[in-house]
């Protein structure tokens, strides 16, 4: 199982759900401090210094493991600049990180994914792919691309052993999100949500507050789109 993004937060937790099932975890990230730190409280897993919007990095991650039954897309960031404000490098850099990382990992991994019986494919978005909120356009732009581009995969692959999951968290207390937002499950809750839905094949998880946004969205799109925006 390699997983992006795997040193900390979602990442982490998601990790330690395969290790104790008995998986190989391979933990992705841009630390070497971080990663090494990761794998202390998983013994036996491995760990790549590699950075996701990096072609040459993508590249080497499918080359060094091929033995990669599941993919776990969890790397993102998020910059809250007002559009006019932001500037284009980290623009390109949350969009290639959020988004385009994903998509072309898929597809590196998907040759190999489809010689075993059984593979997945693991995207995690955000519960903000179907709500967005008003200081991070970019970001929920990219989630919601994530989202549209995991149901659309799931179907292209449906006649392979590939199976396409999509986790949609709240929000969740990680150094992404320090210092913004109220009512946070952690990692580990988080964790044990995706874990029940990925035993009984749930290809698509609201986990939390996210399953309630879905529904306010469904039923009153002007009081979800409120919600997100408090101050108007």
């Amino acid at each position: 199982v390699l997983i992006t993004g795997g040193a900390s937060g979602i990442g982490l937790a998601i990790a330690g759900k395969f290790h104790q099932a008995g998986n190989q975890v391979i933990l992705v990230g841009r630390s070497e401090t971080a990663l090494a730190a990761a794998c202390k409280l998983l013994p036996g897993a491995q760990s790549c210094v590699a950075d996701v919007s990096s072609g040459a990095d993508r590249a080497r991650l499918v080359s060094l493991y091929p033995q990669v039954t599941i993919l776990v897309n969890n790397a993102g960031i998020q910059f809250n600049d007002a559009i006019a404000q932001a500037s284009e490098a980290d623009i390109e850099r949350e969009l290639n990180v959020n988004f385009l990382a994903p998509v072309l990992l898929a597809k590196a991994f998907i040759p190999g994914l489809s010689q075993h019986p059984a593979a997945a494919i693991i995207n995690v978005s955000s519960g903000l792919a179907l709500v967005p909120k008003e200081d991070a356009a970019i970001y929920c732009a990219s989630k919601a691309a994530l989202h549209s581009f995991s149901k659309t995969l799931r179907w292209q692959l449906e006649a392979t052993p590939i199976r396409v999951f999509e986790v949609l968290p709240p929000l969740v207390e990680t150094a992404m999100t320090a210092g913004r937002g109220k009512g946070k499950i952690t990692p580990a809750q988080l964790a044990d949500e995706f874990w029940e839905g990925f035993k009984n094949d749930r290809m698509e998880m609201l986990i939390g507050k996210a399953k309630l946004l879905f529904w306010i969205n469904r039923l009153a799109p002007r009081l979800a789109e409120k919600i997100l925006r408090p101050g108007v």
